[in-house]
């Protein structure tokens, strides 16, 4: 590898971004985007649900149970109906999602020491929201027994602490893995399109008539983006810590190392396909669907691998995302080392060096 011509490759690469105004705002202003739209947007926390209530006794007690749920920060009574009929039409309508029915006979139960009942309705038509919310309405369910009266108090007493994300805040856990999209966007909009761009306007005959090396060209290839990417990734942590108050509690030069590992596997990704179907807007194509649906749905960001059915969970283990957000969520709200990621961080290096044989391959000049 002749360094004089690694330089030169480089720099005309950087020229070609820069004189790129398109694609140079695009890698600044999505890794802005994004985090903004997955840090305020895309929330799953329960809060604030509309709640419509029921209440045919009107008693002191049921009244304190109303206080209860509306106290809350999971649940804002936001209409007292005066019959069932209100309540059942307040939810076909959506104006809330869960309904408290209250009987006639609450307050009565109470006083002559039987276990009061009362009803909760949830509208199942949004599943996750339902799923959580009769979680929650059986716990308040559970705190008020004592309010009212202290025989109902169950003889186990059960406290219970999150690790890691205390207030169990949903941005804590997606504001992190923002970077890996954040990476994965780079490499399928931008780096899938740079070596086909070359095919198109026919630059890249001449540079196969040229002393240049494989590993050359592929150097500079990468060298804009895995700058841009270096950036995005420190634009993303400072935007997690200073907007959503996202700690970082591991080493920094730990995050910035397996950023780079998995931004370099990532890119040699996209060049592969930029080389292989030297089409812009194929390659680009291709490499959303290969790598950034795949890291947005399957890596265990926004929804569970447990909850997968068993083929898919073993498909996850052949996406990097899966690895890399580990790793982020691990260095971020856990703060540790190479010593518990380093197997993940390897996964990343192999996929990696395997893009890297790949994409070489690809490229069809001749070998150094």
């Amino acid at each position: 590898m002749n360094l004089q011509r690694l330089s030169a490759l480089i720099k005309k690469e950087f020229i070609h971004l820069v004189r790129d105004p398109r694609s140079l705002a695009l890698a600044v202003a999505m890794p802005v985007i994004l985090i903004l739209l997955f840090g305020y947007a895309l929330k799953m926390d329960l809060k604030d649900v509309p709640t419509v209530v029921w209440d045919d006794d009107g008693s002191p007690q049921s009244r304190e149970l109303i206080s209860l749920f509306d106290g809350s920060p999971y649940f804002d009574v936001v209409l007292n109906g005066k019959t069932l009929k209100d309540l059942e039409k307040a939810i076909d309508r959506g104006d809330a999602l869960v309904g408290l029915a209250i009987p006639a006979d609450f307050s009565e139960a109470i006083l002559s020491g039987r276990a009061p009942r009362f009803q909760a309705v949830v509208d199942g038509s949004d599943a996750t929201t339902a799923r959580m919310a009769s979680g929650y309405l059986s716990a308040l369910a559970m705190a008020f027994s004592p309010k009212v009266a202290p025989s109902f108090r169950t003889p186990i007493s059960l406290v219970s602490r999150s690790w890691f994300n205390e207030a169990m805040e949903s941005t804590w856990t997606l504001v992190p893995g923002v970077i890996a999209i954040v990476m994965v966007v780079i490499a399928a909009l931008l780096a899938s399109t740079t070596i086909a761009k070359e095919w198109e306007t026919g630059t890249m005959e001449q540079l196969i008539s040229t002393p240049i090396r494989k590993g050359e060209l592929l150097t500079a290839k990468i060298a804009p983006y895995l700058v841009i990417g270096l950036g995005d990734i420190a634009l993303s942590v400072a935007a997690g810590r200073w907007l959503f108050g996202v700690p970082l509690r591991g080493n920094p030069a730990l995050l910035f190392a397996a950023g780079t590992v998995f931004l370099l596997g990532s890119l040699l990704f996209g060049l592969q396909q930029s080389a292989r179907l030297r089409s812009q807007l194929l390659a680009s194509q291709v490499a959303v669907m290969a790598s950034y649906v795949p890291t947005l749905l399957m890596s265990g960001y926004v929804f569970s691998i447990a909850d997968m059915p068993m083929p898919l969970r073993w498909l996850t283990y052949v996406i990097p995302g899966r690895y890399f957000i580990s790793i982020l969520r691990g260095i971020y709200l856990k703060g540790v080392g190479l010593s518990v990621l380093w197997l993940d961080l390897a996964f990343l290096a192999l996929y990696g060096a395997l893009m890297a044989v790949l994409t070489a391959k690809a490229m069809r000049m001749k070998v150094d």
